[in-house]
């Protein structure tokens, strides 16, 4: 007996193992143990330290359960908020406790609330379309919020206000911002600075970073998790849900109607359409793949999961801009729960990041290095995600570092400030994983 005790632990723990190498809910996490956030306060180009570790700081799983250890910190820089807004990111010092083999809900569907209905692979809150602010017909004004009268209680109100289009003004660089210390996005979590059509000027005196750059040419990355247990994705995918065909865009099913119609309806002088949830509608698009359901999401085949799993995505517009319901929603798809928990409540084996694959070759990662030529500053900007530390450095004709700098898991962009650097030919060396790329800049001035 006790050799097939010892046997069947054998055969538990190598299953454990596979398990660990093969699911994306336990190895698509972005971890770190040493490296700090920062933010900037407004009208200062100068990062601030926050002293606070970003992403996730450790990942731990069972037989059906992962759990997430997070300060709910990005590597980007966080702020400056220019709405008022008198918070910063604290740290969260959260556990998020998350399903395996998240299943459908085969009842009634449950809406998406206020606060997390998500976690990004960086430790970062997701939040849905919606900021606590209403129409309120009884007054003919808005309730809810900073500086409203607060919401007819046990009253459902028909009119809700979009955060992401009413809160732009507070977003950062990075399309974020904290609620009582909780920094979160509503929203596909890329730089403003890098859409098509740049709809907010705040990227003009701050970092274009974020979690990961929208890249036409590839398969959007796995960016978070659901609170019902799915995937979400950026903005694009395969144009079939069997993973084949090309690399489209992936669009939202929701449409602003023409006109919100009368009665006790808030004024669309006052208050335009998109102010409000309700100013959308959900169009069916059955035969097309491209089109996502009322969820915002689809079942299909992407590089993660290449038996299918149904998956969620960051839907954009045409001009990259964010298009609602922008993540997951308005209701869920499967089974919700809030994954927040108090402590790890199961046998758990920790996940050793180092066993992941993913990354490893610096030479298949997307870069583009700009101006070239330079005159004062070279940007380094990596496509897609990033989920390794890149070193990188600037070396001239004769081998000589001239600088070293280094972008951290869960950043996309790096620069050499080359105020002080002669004209020349110069190399970039990325360094990751014991791989390394080199690529020509020329500096002219």
């Amino acid at each position: 007996m006790r050799i097939v005790f010892l046997f069947s632990l054998c055969i538990l723990g190598n299953f454990l193992s596979l398990n660990a190498q093969t699911n994306p809910a336990i190895t698509t996490w972005l971890q770190n143990t040493t490296t700090t956030g920062s933010y900037y306060m407004s009208g200062n180009s100068t990062t601030i330290p926050n002293n606070i570790l970003v992403n996730c700081q450790l990942v731990e799983y069972s037989t059906n359960n992962v759990f997430i250890h997070t300060k709910g910190i990005p590597a980007y820089p966080t702020g400056p908020f220019q709405d008022g807004n008198p918070s910063q990111a604290e740290d969260q010092d959260a556990i998020f406790k998350f399903p395996l083999n998240p299943t459908q809900n085969t009842g009634t569907s449950t809406p998406t609330t206020m606060g997390n209905i998500g976690v990004f692979i960086n430790g970062v809150a997701l939040f849905d379309y919606s900021d606590g602010v209403a129409w309120d017909p009884s007054s003919n004004s808005l309730c809810g919020g900073p500086g409203n009268s607060p919401c007819p209680g046990g009253v459902t109100m028909d009119w809700n206000r979009d955060a992401v289009l009413a809160e732009m003004s507070g977003f950062d660089c990075s399309k974020g911002h904290p609620a009582d210390g909780n920094y979160h996005h509503h929203q596909n979590p890329s730089a403003f600075d890098l859409d098509l059509n740049v709809i907010s000027t705040i990227c003009n005196l701050y970092d274009a970073d974020g979690l990961y750059t929208i890249d036409a040419m590839q398969h959007s990355p796995l960016i978070g998790f659901a609170y019902d247990g799915f995937p979400v994705y950026g903005a694009y995918g395969y144009a079939n849900t069997d993973g084949t065909g090309e690399i489209v865009r992936i669009k939202s099913s929701y449409e602003l109607k023409t006109t919100r119609g009368t009665g006790s309806v808030p004024s669309e002088t006052t208050w335009p359409l998109g102010t409000f949830r309700e100013d959308y509608e959900y169009i069916d698009h059955s035969g097309q793949s491209d089109y996502l359901d009322e969820h915002n999401g689809r079942f299909c085949v992407t590089p993660e999961y290449p038996n299918g799993i149904y998956c969620y995505f960051a839907t954009v517009d045409e001009n990259w801009n964010s298009a609602y319901p922008y993540a997951v929603g308005p209701t869920f798809y499967g089974v919700y729960q809030d994954r927040e928990v108090s402590s790890v409540d199961e046998n758990t084996t920790i996940y050793d990041s180092a066993l992941s694959t993913i990354g490893t070759d610096v030479n298949t990662i997307n870069i583009k290095i700009f101006p070239n030529p330079s005159y004062d500053l070279i940007n380094i900007q990596i496509g897609g995600i990033n989920n390794q530390d890149i070193e990188i450095e600037l070396i001239d004709a004769q081998g000589k570092l001239i600088q070293k700098k280094k972008i951290n898991k869960g950043q996309t962009i790096g620069f050499f400030d080359i105020q002080t650097v002669y004209s020349g030919v110069y190399i970039v060396k990325f360094l990751a994983n014991g791989s390394s790329l080199s690529r020509t800049v020329i500096i002219d001035k």
